[in-house]
């Protein structure tokens, strides 16, 4: 009898700590828990080939930026980059470039986004943008057809460009 109530009493322990044990570490969950479905569906649908355009800039400096990042079959076959907004003391061969497979990452340092398919954006606002901070306000937002548009954050007393993660205009799938 006393081995029954040991095991019991463990059991009902063991319970409540995993029932209170959750992913309650995410900032936004049951809305990227929907985006991350939606992306999964559209990854699906599209055999993983697809286009978006991550977009930047500085209100500081009135410049802006976008990357569009072309993804055959889940890998990374094209990125392009190009200045928006004032460019006058931009050199004229910075302004916008290509990178074709076998050339990505050769314009480091230039202020494009990361070359980064959809599956690796999500796991980042999974376990970097998207965590649970003290210090600091989450975004996030899924406007692309419910797939992730905007996933960040911003840490408090920050005055200007501080937002760390990623702003998506538009994806589409590849025809």
């Amino acid at each position: 009898m006393k081995n029954r109530i040991y095991f019991i009493t463990l059991l009902l322990v063991s319970i409540l700590f995993f029932s209170c044990s959750s992913d309650d570490d995410l900032n936004h969950q049951n809305d990227f828990e929907k985006s991350q479905k939606a992306w999964l569906d559209f990854k699906e649908s599209s055999n993983n080939s697809y286009k978006y355009v991550v977009y930047g800039g500085s209100v500081f400096t009135s410049y802006g930026w976008e990357t569009t990042l072309t993804v055959s079959n889940g890998k990374i076959i094209q990125r392009d980059f190009k200045y928006t907004g004032k460019t006058e003391n931009i050199p004229s061969d910075k302004l916008e470039w290509t990178e074709k497979e076998n050339e990505i990452n050769t314009h480091e340092g230039s202020g494009a986004a990361s070359p980064l398919t959809l599956d690796e954006i999500y796991e980042k606002a999974k376990t970097q943008w998207l965590v649970k901070r003290k210090n600091a306000n989450a975004y996030f937002e899924s406007e692309n057809n419910g797939m992730i548009s905007k996933c960040g954050y911003v840490e408090n007393g920050c005055m200007d460009d501080c937002f760390a993660g990623i702003a998506i205009k538009n994806i589409v799938a590849l025809k």
